[in-house]
């Protein structure tokens, strides 16, 4: 795989920064001028991307009541069909245009999680710089190898999928000539308890596909994105909604603006402090070395006394000798008269 991805005007890589993506999901609530505001939160709270999901109710379902299409399974949306679920979380495709024109306005990336082929289509006509596979959708082999065989990078969720299916989505964007695949690591429960995140299982992946790994994290606040981009991943994929208060399908498991905020900060704190692999010193480094230890005189001595334990001691700052030679000047005699509190240096031992 590649390890070197550009969407947009940025670049993926081990050596870059990580890259943020706010997902807007269903938050606009049906409102159009709130995913605009949702946008504009975006950019202010320092994300890179803006995430769509392209699709209808339509186009990922059936309008069906039968028992199978019942959502029962202990999420936040029990009760209802999938159909009633997506009828009210999808983003009209008609917005879609606008709001892309809005994010480049502003400098966000905008790219979609499409969901079907007509969705593909629609999203290739509007030049998209990447593509989303959700995590249901990891085992929609047809979709995936449309997907990846227009070559734009491809971000695949592994939410729900098993080893195998992640081995056979990766197979699948190859054998279509795309080498452009990063692996988003991804628990799909809504919000996500922290004991079922295995971020572990990030780093092993990034090993076993030999690929750009990331994080599309579902759990309340920042600590496990964070912790990601410690652990090497390279992109952090987030909801944002303007208010949980203000309610909507995704909501209750979204960022607030300030909270997302705080969490790209975190983040580009965390970048700094990991850094690149050194052994030289900073420069305030080698200021403060001087307080280090070093062989110092202990007590006032006359020329010819002998150098004892009492006499000689290690100990801050690093005027003196190195510590190194602490054993081998036990014993020796001073060439003159010294005051407690003098560096020990060469100069002064008789070596006659």
């Amino acid at each position: 795989m590649n390890h070197r991805i550009k969407i947009g005007e940025h670049v993926i890589s081990p050596e870059s920064g990580t890259y943020i993506i706010a997902e807007m999901s269903g938050n606009h609530n049906m409102d159009f001028d709130r995913a605009l505001r949702i946008l504009q939160a975006a950019k202010e709270s320092g994300a890179d991307a803006i995430k769509l999901q392209t699709y209808t109710a339509d186009t990922i379902t059936l309008d069906c009541d039968d028992p199978c299409f019942q959502i029962t399974q202990g999420t936040l949306w029990d009760g209802t069909t999938l159909h009633r679920l997506y009828e009210k979380a999808y983003t009209p495709w008609e917005w879609q245009p606008r709001l892309q024109e809005a994010a480049k306005q502003i400098g966000l990336d905008f790219f979609s999680s499409p969901f079907d082929p007509v969705s593909v289509d629609f999203l290739e006509g509007l030049h998209v710089p990447a593509y989303k596979v959700a995590s249901f959708e990891i085992t929609d082999i047809p979709l995936i190898r449309r997907i990846a065989a227009l070559g734009r990078p491809v971000l695949i969720s592994t939410g729900v999928a098993t080893l195998g299916d992640i081995e056979l989505a990766v197979k699948t964007c190859r054998e279509a000539g795309n080498e452009n695949v990063i692996l988003l690591k991804c628990c799909s429960a809504y919000p996500t308890p922290y004991e079922e995140i295995n971020l572990r299982t990030m780093v092993n992946m990034a090993d076993t596909f030999d690929c750009i790994v990331g994080l599309s994290d579902h759990t309340m606040g920042h600590a496990v994105a964070v912790a990601g981009v410690a652990m090497g991943a390279k992109v952090v994929e987030k909801h944002l909604t303007l208010s949980r208060a203000e309610g909507g399908v995704d909501s209750a498991f979204s960022m607030e603006p300030a909270e997302f905020k705080q969490m790209t900060e975190q983040i580009r704190m965390v970048e700094k402090a990991l850094g690149r692999v050194t052994y030289e010193l900073t420069e305030k480094q080698k200021g403060e070395r001087e307080h280090a230890r070093s062989l110092f005189i202990a007590e006032d001595m006359k020329a010819g006394d002998v150098l004892n334990e009492a006499n000689v001691r290690s100990v801050r700052p690093a005027n003196g000798l190195h510590t190194r030679y602490y054993e081998e000047l036990l014993g020796r005699k001073v060439n003159r008269d010294v005051k407690m509190g003098t560096p020990l240096s060469w100069e002064l031992i008789d070596f006659t």
